[in-house]
């Protein structure tokens, strides 16, 4: 049985901002780690077919474990489609012995002007069953905070 997570967020910027804020990668080690944890991209390549490599370190390993180690999550992205201004979709593979960790995950960030922001609707496909439901939503929730005060702040859409 396949499993999916969602969240949702309306932000003050038009979706080319944060279309750019998806395919930047400063803007992403920035804005994409949720609470708690800290981002660093190692390998990137924005196109179709390419991708990105990113570490993210708990910042407080008390808090649970990594999914890689005590304290990081490694995760290999794949873009899989970009449609400018409307869509990213991502395949998402973590670094995990635990198998409860292992598959393909989809990630698709769907953005929809409304008024003079963007409705930005994140759906996650395929959840390995062993990232807990409730966590995971709130991870998506506060990387879309992130997200939205990344696009929002003054001079955003001349930075990327």
């Amino acid at each position: 049985m396949t499993r999916t997570d969602r969240g949702s967020r309306t932000m003050g910027a038009p979706p080319a901002v944060v279309y750019r804020a998806l395919l930047d990668r400063e803007s992403l080690e920035a804005w994409l780690p949720p609470d708690g944890m800290r981002g660093r991209i190692e390998r990137w390549d924005p196109r179709p077919g390419g991708g990105f490599r990113m570490t993210l370190t708990h910042l407080d390993p008390t808090g649970g474990p990594g999914k890689t180690s005590d304290v990081t999550d490694v995760v290999d992205i794949e873009f899989t489609a970009l449609d400018p201004a409307k869509r990213v979709v991502q395949h998402a593979v973590f670094e995990a012995e635990d198998p409860s960790y292992t598959g393909t995950m989809t990630m698709t960030w769907h953005l929809e002007a409304v008024g003079d922001g963007t409705e930005v609707t994140v759906t996650a496909t395929d959840v390995p069953a062993g990232i807990d439901q409730a966590v995971h939503e709130a991870g998506i929730a506060s990387s879309l905070a992130h997200l939205a005060s990344y696009v929002e702040r003054p001079g955003a859409a001349g930075r990327m």
